[in-house]
């Protein structure tokens, strides 16, 4: 089998229903793996692009604005070899105005969740004497600041730091752990920039690559961490922006 190939692995793919996650779901199905794809809403339409690019999925409803019950339910769809914690909200606002239930919400979907995602992911892996994989989706912001995003940017350096905490753990375990960090993706989170010509021309004049990133250039970075090709790759946080942290 090519290092490459997911053939009959089974992968979970957290907010799966649009954009990267939906990207990431389709390429992991691509390489060989029956993927489920998990959303709050339908993810109907990323089980039909698996199915018709002639690969095996299906939908599953997971809420992680409820991180414990959503981890809860992990046993629910049977033995799972790869989970991608790319779910993630954002809340903007000055941070003198900032509110409590904002920064909880957040913190709560893109750090607590994929905390204890990994956690129940783990469990079952090691109660079955067997390894796995985990990529947890990271962002620009868990290198830099930003401005107005102050539960976001703490979200995503807290899930870099614990990317790196959990394969510390459980590299020797045969569980590896890693992050993909996207830049600038066209999606329909950034068609507000996109559509900005000041603010687009400013984020393309700092890309080296001179172009917005494609959902399927994630999709690939996590393809490759999932594969047999990375099994030496452990706590790494892969950044996938064109070249804009090394600017």
């Amino acid at each position: 089998m090519s290092a490459f190939r997911l053939d009959g692995k089974r992968a979970l793919v957290t907010g799966a229903n649009t954009g990267i996650g939906q990207a990431i779901a389709v390429g992991l199905a691509e390489a060989g793996a029956h993927v489920l794809a998990a959303g709050r809403s339908s993810c109907a339409e990323t089980v039909a692009r698996i199915q018709g690019a002639g690969g095996s999925g299906e939908a599953v409803t997971l809420d992680l604005a409820d991180p414990g019950a959503a981890a809860a339910r992990l046993a629910e769809f049977g033995v799972l070899d790869i989970l991608v914690n790319n779910a993630g909200i954002i809340r903007r606002a000055d941070s003198v105005d900032y509110t409590e239930a904002d920064w909880d919400a957040v913190m709560d979907v893109n750090l607590k969740a994929v905390f204890l995602m990994c956690q129940a992911f783990a469990r079952a892996a090691l109660a079955r004497g067997q390894g796995g994989r985990i990529v947890n989706i990271a962002s620009l912001l868990s290198f830099q600041g930003g401005i107005r995003v102050p539960a976001y940017t703490a979200s995503k350096h807290g899930v870099a730091g614990l990317t790196k905490l959990l394969a510390n753990e459980w590299a020797a375990k045969g569980i590896n752990v890693n992050a993909v960090a996207p830049g600038y993706i066209a999606t329909n989170n950034t068609e507000a920039l996109r559509a900005d010509p000041l603010r687009s021309a400013e984020i393309l004049g700092r890309i080296p690559a001179g172009r917005w990133g494609d959902p399927a250039d994630i999709a690939g970075a996590v393809t490759f961490l999932c594969a047999p090709a990375a099994n030496y790759v452990t706590g790494a946080v892969l950044n996938v922006d064109g070249g804009w942290l090394a600017r």
